[in-house]
């Protein structure tokens, strides 16, 4: 038996877009319905068939739901949420797909009281955006982390669970504060280095744009692509998840602190140790299947 029959997808960018291709490939009898509060995304949505039906309004895509996926940056989530509460309904599960869950669940409770919310973050994606770059398979092995509020309903919390497990993802459960650490750590900050080298490099006076895009080496390469990741989404990121981030981004500053002392004073022990360890955690994450140990990252070679 399916977990939910009809689901709404609200926002469809990257990871709504790639929900929809998923859902028809794992579940092909789920109805499904789409909103986007942009009308180019809408057409484009409705040109690529991602959905039943494009809705005119994000209270006219919910109204027959029983599972409503918010795919909206984090920053939008209470206005959306206001938007459907009208016709929001009484037994159906919203949902999110937020990268920051403690300011989200807040704003959703606030937003449809009464209603039965589970937050939800599926640890995936691209650099890119836009309909046509989801996919479906975006989920397949991934995480995707849900954070129940205490006495949640644990039914919907096992029928969301179930959802996405047949959307290829594994599930865990947290607490939504320490999701947010826990991603201050892993996405959060190596986005805001990311941003911040780029610009770095973009600024400086004594290279010119052309070398650094010319002469760029894989790190900065890589750094590219991070910080090419949707501006509007890790705006709104940072700041619903500032604390965490700013907490994170000091105990950085104090470890690099300690690293360009190593550096001007010649500690290639220290140096040497640290590097060791980082390995360590690189081969872990491939060890966990969170990554390609082939050579280049997996890229292809002509």
């Amino acid at each position: 038996m399916l977990p939910f029959a009809r689901v709404s997808i609200i926002g469809l960018g990257l990871i709504g877009s790639s929900i929809a291709r998923a859902v028809r490939a794992h579940m092909p009898t789920v109805a499904l319905a789409g909103y986007d509060a942009s009308a180019d995304v809408r057409d484009a949505a409705s040109a690529l068939g991602l959905t039943d039906d494009i809705a005119d309004s994000a209270g006219a895509a919910v109204t027959d739901a029983d599972l409503v996926i918010l795919c909206v940056p984090v920053g939008a989530m209470a206005g959306v949420a206001a938007e459907i509460a009208g016709d929001l309904p009484a037994d159906a599960v919203v949902s999110d797909v937020g990268s920051s869950k403690a300011g989200v669940a807040k704003a959703l409770a606030e937003a449809l009281p009464g209603a039965t919310i589970i937050p939800a973050h599926p640890v995936a994606g691209t650099e890119n955006s836009g309909p046509e770059a989801g996919f479906a398979s975006l989920f397949h092995d991934r995480y995707c982390i849900l954070t129940p509020a205490e006495g949640a309903d644990r039914l919907a919390v096992a029928r969301l669970a179930d959802f996405w497990t047949r959307l290829g993802a594994r599930v865990e459960t947290m607490e939504a504060g320490h999701h947010d650490l826990v991603l201050a750590v892993t996405s959060h900050l190596p986005h805001l280095i990311a941003y911040t080298i780029v610009g770095t490099a973009s600024d400086l006076e004594a290279v010119t744009r052309s070398e650094v895009i010319k002469y760029s080496a894989g790190g900065f390469r890589d750094f590219t692509r991070i910080a090419a990741s949707d501006p509007t989404m890790w705006r709104d990121v940072f700041l619903a998840n500032k604390d965490a981030v700013l907490e994170m981004l000091q105990r950085f500053s104090e470890d690099l602190s300690a690293l360009q002392r190593a550096i001007r004073w010649g500690d290639g022990d220290a140096l040497f140790d640290l590097f060791t360890r980082t390995r360590a955690v690189r081969r872990s994450i491939i060890e966990e299947g969170q990554d390609d140990s082939r050579p280049d990252f997996g890229r292809l070679h002509d």
